[in-house]
């Protein structure tokens, strides 16, 4: 078992890493998948990586780690993007849970940078290549306004490529000026909210809270 751990001490990091994203993409999995048999594959990917990470003397297990909140309740982290067109038309995305209109925007993941974050997002819901211009907010919800207490980090972006396929939770993508927005609004967000971020990020001014 010695050899074994040193073997995986000597490992890349991106290993380590790797190895971790596997684990937070089947705690979500877990959480939010309703097929049976995908449980059962999140489950086993659950338990594979957990076992990989035991290997590493540097996670201790018998202590809380980092997908549990009871070491200490913080706040989730969330990114929206703000992406304007040639015609000063903010992108949105329309959801298919609710068929409402947002901002492309998700929780940032473990070991992920807010700007890799706001990346990703905007390919996978979107299918934006962006260059992150800007960071436009810091807005706090409460639990009593949110499904849960957070920050969500607000940015803007610019399009540095023609728009791509677009992931399975989106139905269309389209742009919209901002005093013109759709009527049906996703319902993660309020209109309000949504008018404001693309606001501040039209005046390139940084709203805090």
């Amino acid at each position: 078992k010695k050899d074994i751990v040193k073997s995986m001490e000597k490992l890349p990091p991106t290993y380590y890493q790797f190895v971790l994203k596997v684990q937070a993409i089947s705690k979500i999995g877990m959480l939010y998948s309703k097929d049976p048999y995908a449980l059962d594959n999140y489950r086993e990917l659950n338990t594979l990586s957990t076992d990989m990470l035991k290997q590493f003397t540097k996670v201790d297990f018998s202590q809380p780690n980092y997908f549990t909140k009871d070491i200490y309740p913080t706040p989730n982290i969330a990114v929206r993007i703000v992406i304007f067109n040639q015609h000063d038309e903010a992108l949105l995305v329309q959801e298919k849970v609710d068929k409402g209109f947002t901002i492309p925007g998700g929780w940032a993941d473990i070991d992920e940078s807010p700007v890799e974050a706001a990346t990703k997002e905007c390919l996978q819901e979107a299918g934006a290549v962006v260059r992150i211009t800007g960071l436009t907010g810091v807005y706090f919800f409460p639990s009593t306004q949110s499904s849960m207490s957070q920050y969500t980090l607000v940015f803007k972006a610019e399009l540095i490529a023609p728009l791509q396929p677009f992931d399975h939770e989106i139905i269309a993508v389209q742009f919209f000026k901002p005093e013109a927005l759709p009527e049906n609004i996703s319902k993660k967000i309020a209109k309000d909210d949504l008018l404001r971020m693309i606001t501040d990020a039209r005046k390139e001014t940084a709203h805090f809270e």
